[in-house]
């Protein structure tokens, strides 16, 4: 089955990109053909990249570039998130070939086969895509009211994983919507705007779909109050084989939580560079040894360890 899929980054991120397509491909199943499209901007030139060298390695993708012109340009940025971000918005128009197309962020690792969610039925909804689980953040659903006028009750969810329902948005003009609110500065960026214009047309999905760091966070330490919402099954799913989504520290930048999950496909792939590797632990060793026997405990405490993960 072919399952087109669609990125957007620049230059910066080429690295973890390539690792996060590298376990994307790695993942497939036998008879699923990743149709991959890169959205980037026009001062991108990823044509001596090594992501070009995936549909040989893998022999499971095509792998297309489509540079955007013209589109949120001058965007809000924030948290090093680039205008790149914004591209997701309109991808029923620039790529028309589709339908429905799932869409990814680039710091995440795959660890199962995409196509049962590129099989989810959408009906009306504009998209397919995992709640932040508000119910379980009394800070987040007081963020969510002031900042956005929102109500945690209607749901509030990520857009680091989507299923996006072309054939609905364009139907319904919500792109013309989506550039309007893109002139807005939105700390969330994209994540604002398609919970403020698509509020009540979402489609929930597992939470493996998008295992972010806080679901993670919840996921153990609040594990009894997530398996009331989704049950002990979907729990263990996405611990175990769920789509691990940085949306906080990156592990190619400090340690964080399942850095490790991260690293083992690193040194997997094409990617990978020992001296990077080197260079990034001696870092992390020094700064561990500069730090004082409190600090250290304290951050050992903050990385939350899940007893069931590890049966």
């Amino acid at each position: 089955m072919t399952v087109p899929i669609l990125f957007t980054f620049d230059q910066s991120l080429e690295m973890p990109a390539g690792v996060c397509l590298s376990s994307l491909l790695e993942h497939a199943a036998d008879g699923t053909f990743y149709d991959i499209f890169i959205l980037h901007g026009p001062q991108c030139d990823f044509s001596a990249s090594r992501l070009n060298e995936l549909p040989a390695i893998y022999g499971n993708c095509k792998l297309t570039f489509r540079k955007v012109e013209g589109e949120f340009v001058g965007g809000y940025e924030i948290r090093g998130i680039p205008e790149t971000a914004y591209y997701r918005l309109i991808a029923p128009e620039l790529i028309p070939e589709y339908d429905k197309i799932l869409y990814s962020d680039v710091d995440v690792i795959f660890r199962e086969d995409l196509t049962p969610y590129y099989q989810e039925e959408l009906g009306d909804s504009y998209f397919g895509a995992v709640d932040t689980c508000s119910s379980l953040r009394p800070d987040y659903r007081e963020y969510l009211r002031k900042e956005y006028g929102l109500d945690w009750r209607d749901g509030y969810y990520y857009s680091g994983n989507l299923v996006i329902n072309s054939r609905q948005l364009l139907r319904d003009g919500k792109l013309a919507q989506f550039r309007e609110l893109g002139k807005n500065n939105y700390h969330q960026q994209d994540m604002s705007i398609i919970n403020i214009a698509c509020k009540g047309r979402f489609h929930a999905l597992s939470p493996a779909f998008c295992l972010s760091t806080p679901l993670y966070d919840l996921m153990v330490n609040k594990r009894k109050e997530m398996e009331a919402i989704y049950g002990e099954a979907e729990i263990s799913h996405a611990l175990q084989s769920g789509i691990v989504h940085y949306n906080g520290a990156k592990p190619w930048k400090q340690p964080c939580p399942n850095a490790d999950i991260w690293w083992s496909s690193y040194r997997r792939s094409i990617f990978f560079d020992e001296g990077f590797a080197s260079r990034f632990w001696t870092s992390q060793r020094d700064l561990l040894l500069r730090l004082s026997f409190v600090k250290r405990l304290k951050m050992l405490l903050r990385y939350p360890l899940d007893r069931k993960l590890w049966k």
